[in-house]
């Protein structure tokens, strides 16, 4: 079987655990180099994403290791519920630090090394609520949007430098970080009913979409938000 990632080298943030876990994981099998970043667990860097000079530090390590950056996958994210009245202003600028900023300056710092590359690929992390909002999800919904219009306008302005980015958009996908939220069978089962396709997801199947984007095949793509719900969207 021909490894499609093969000679790759690719950067995954959020690689502990998750989406970001099963992203390193795929692209691995795919034959890519990865260089996994999180705060804890199996990975090459750990570090909170969040910290002064992180990206910077990122993408010297990365090259430091594999001798070269191809792509960067954004994964790492924060989300949790909160009344409007009582979402206090720590939280708000947490979860935009996470969710946006540290995507921004990754994206950034990794540029130069992109540049060079000649198939440089930056996938970012959305979410359905990129698109809609919930009750109790004003910051998450919020960072969400702000992800999927600076994907679009990263993709306008590194289009020439043959980069491309895009943003994929997860539907309910059972995580460590949703597990609690989903441990409510009630709201399990609103997702599970509402997705056409009758399931919640799974980090794997997010996985697969990355690494599709992350490779020649997509090398037409670009500023592209692309759902991955099971169908969810398209019910009523």
């Amino acid at each position: 079987m021909m490894e499609r990632l093969a000679g790759r080298h690719v950067v995954v943030t959020g690689a502990g655990s998750g989406i970001g876990k099963a992203t390193a994981a795929r692209l691995r099998r795919d034959g890519a180099q990865v260089f996994g970043v999180d705060r804890a667990g199996d990975v090459e860097l750990r570090l909170d994403v969040t910290e002064a000079g992180a990206s910077d530090r990122i993408v010297a390590a990365a090259i430091e290791a594999m001798g070269a950056l191809d792509g960067v996958a954004a994964c790492a994210g924060i989300a949790r519920g909160e009344p409007l009245e009582t979402h206090d202003d720590a939280y708000w600028d947490l979860v935009l630090a996470v969710n946006v900023s540290a995507v921004f300056r990754l994206a950034r710092a990794a540029i130069p090394a992109l540049r060079a590359s000649g198939r440089g690929r930056i996938v970012t992390i959305g979410s359905v609520m990129s698109s809609f909002g919930a009750p109790g999800l004003v910051a998450y919904a919020a960072s969400k949007h702000a992800v999927l219009g600076m994907t679009r306008a990263m993709a306008a302005e590194l289009g020439p430098d043959r980069i491309t980015v895009n943003c994929v958009q997860p539907g309910a996908i059972a995580t460590p970080l949703t597990a609690e939220v989903f441990s409510n069978p009630d709201y399990a089962g609103f997702w599970t009913n509402k997705a056409a396709l009758g399931r919640l997801g799974q980090p794997e199947d997010i996985a697969d979409v990355i690494a599709f984007l992350m490779s020649d095949d997509a090398r037409f793509v670009s500023g592209h938000g692309m759902l991955v719900d099971g169908g969810a969207m398209q019910q009523p």
